[in-house]
């Protein structure tokens, strides 16, 4: 059942959103966190090991923002290469602190034998106000395509325009949490001037596979791999999650390139977005993180001896 168009409280029933609205909406967002003390402060850790390099900035007046990418130090052109991103949607927290544990911890057991691209915090003014969108009532993450909406999303492209053809695997971190249905979701009908209907959580980890370029076996060994760290999403009782049907268990599929979503950016084999759910009372911000890891980790691991396969196989690249 669909609620009404004035539960939301910017905006009038049925009316799409102009500028006074967007105005309005983003006046009501206040900074809670620092993205200098949460993020740039890690990455200036991570510079005596990697290379760290500025790919833009975000200028929303009188606020700045630098954005981040963080490589491999002995990158060869030979070797694979494997994209990290995180924090797409700045509310997604073990998006940001999954993709900068990784780095911290795990990344070294891959020097020499992949190029690393990681990206922790794509959206750095949405993670302050733990939101959704940026200040234009955007959704960064349905803005990858060209031209792009979105400050963050055409950076993001920018940075990665010269590898769209070399990225073997992309995984695109992000969390399913309960303020997509008390907030974030609410917003979205109101800024669109349709009706809101409201839709089911999933208590648990999933996956986002490509429904042009789908990839089961990789999307397994990930959700074999987070098993270990948190609990797997069942389906509803359509046999769902988030309204798409369960392909396998813990696994749904989008359209990713048409939707403008980050996880299909390049042209990468494999490709995913992970979705943690970080309310659940059967799980602390710390299994969030690890379970962001495994995966990163597992799908790592997964693209690596699968390109090796293939090419002692006779099999191209692509």
């Amino acid at each position: 059942m669909s609620q009404p168009l004035s539960a939301y409280p910017i905006g009038t029933p049925g009316v799409v959103w102009g500028p006074a609205e967007v105005a309005a909406w983003r006046a009501r967002q206040t900074r809670q966190r620092s993205y200098a003390d949460d993020v740039l402060t890690a990455i200036e850790r991570l510079r005596s090991r990697f290379d760290v390099s500025e790919y833009g900035t975000l200028d929303y007046a009188p606020e700045r923002f630098p954005l981040y990418a963080v490589r491999s130090r002995d990158w060869r052109d030979e070797r694979p290469t494997m994209l990290v991103t995180g924090g797409v949607h700045g509310y997604e927290t073990s998006g940001v602190h999954g993709a900068l544990q990784f780095l911290e911890r795990d990344a070294a057991r891959y020097a020499g034998r992949v190029n690393l691209l990681v990206v922790p915090c794509v959206s750095p003014w949405a993670y302050e106000r733990i939101h959704r969108w940026n200040p234009d009532a955007i959704d960064p993450n349905r803005s990858f395509r060209e031209p792009s909406p979105a400050q963050e999303s055409a950076a993001l492209l920018r940075l990665l325009a010269p590898l769209r053809e070399r990225v073997l695997m992309h995984i695109d971190l992000h969390e399913t949490t309960d303020s997509d249905e008390s907030e974030f979701r609410p917003a979205l009908a109101a800024r669109d001037g349709v009706a809101y209907e409201p839709g089911e959580i999933p208590d648990g980890f999933y996956l986002v596979d490509d429904t042009e370029n789908p990839q089961p076996a990789f999307q397994q060994a990930i959700i074999e791999a987070v098993a270990r760290v948190t609990h797997i999403a069942p389906a509803d009782a359509k046999g769902e999650i988030i309204g798409s049907p369960m392909m396998a268990p813990g696994v749904i599929r989008y359209p990713l390139k048409e939707l403008g979503l980050c996880a299909g950016i390049t042209h990468a084999r494999y490709t995913t977005t992970t979705e943690v759910y970080p309310d659940s009372p059967r799980a602390t911000p710390a299994q969030c993180n690890d379970a962001q890891v495994a995966a990163v980790c597992a799908a790592i691991d997964f693209a690596l001896a699968h390109d090796r396969a293939r090419a002692a196989a006779g099999i191209r690249p692509g």
